[in-house]
Formats: structure tokens, C-alpha cells, sequence
């Protein structure tokens, strides 16, 4: 199995990051192909304190063959394409293999 996390810095608009990522990205994300399962969440916390992200995006799939193609695919794209429309902060994506 191998994980795709996207960390969301804090954006200008937290309701706005909000809906938009609930009612418009997150179905797109679901279409990816191979895509096994995925999570999210909003308001993340350090353990230190305050973090330097606002939200967390995990998508699992078979293998990191199985991702590259999801993200090169035409769901993935548009995927892509679309954070600019919520995320004014940026975004940060790492991947690794499950354990």
C-alpha cells in the first residue's frame, strides 16, 4: 500500500477553504483511479503547540505505480487544477509506502 498526503497551510479563508474542499474537491479526489480509500481532516494540531498546516488529505492506493498513474490520469489533473480555487495557502505533498 502507498499513501499520497497533502498538507494544507493555513489559508485566507478558513470557511470558504472549508465548503469548498467538502462540497467540490473532495468529490473530484474520490474519482481518482486506483484510488483505495481516503481521509481528511481540518484544524490539525502539534503536539508542540500550533501547526504550521490547517488540514491533512490522505489517499491510499495498491502501489506508487498505482498513484503516479492516478495523479497523471485526467481525474488527476483536474484534481491538480482545482486546489488553486481553495487553497490560498500553498499546498505540501509527500508519499511513502505503508508499513
Amino acid at each position: 500500500m502507498h499513501r499520497l498526503t497533502v498538507l494544507y497551510p493555513p489559508p485566507a479563508d478558513e470557511a470558504h477553504f472549508r465548503e469548498y474542499y467538502v462540497r467540490t474537491h473532495l468529490p473530484l479526489a474520490e474519482k481518482l483511479p486506483g484510488l483505495v480509500a481516503s481521509q481528511y481532516s481540518f484544524d490539525v494540531v502539534s503536539l508542540g503547540g500550533e501547526s504550521k498546516y490547517f488540514a491533512v488529505f490522505h489517499a491510499d492506493f495498491e502501489s506508487a505505480e498505482a498513484m503516479a498513474a492516478a495523479l497523471g490520469s485526467p481525474e488527476g489533473k483536474a484534481v491538480s487544477a482545482d486546489v488553486p480555487n481553495y487553497a490560498s495557502g500553498g499546498v505540501e505533498l509527500i508519499h511513502y509506502p505503508l508499513g
